[in-house]
């Protein structure tokens, strides 16, 4: 039984009758951002990633607190 045209738009007025149009145009403007922030964490990670870190700084400083 392979899931039809009508039995779709059926699911898609349910939706918008119990939802209402307001609160889904909000919630998908939240996935949105949600998704923005994601890739520039990403973004931003691969661009940490690349950067040398001096490993001998964080050595000096460990020593200077004991």
């Amino acid at each position: 039984m392979s899931i039809g045209f009508w039995q779709i738009a059926i699911v898609v007025i349910l939706v918008v009758l119990l939802f209402g149009r307001g609160k889904i145009s909000s919630l998908m403007g939240d996935v949105a951002k949600g998704i923005k922030s994601f890739k520039k964490g990403m973004a931003s990670d691969a661009i940490d990633e690349n950067q040398p870190k001096d490993v001998s700084e964080e050595n000096k400083d460990s020593k200077d607190s004991n």
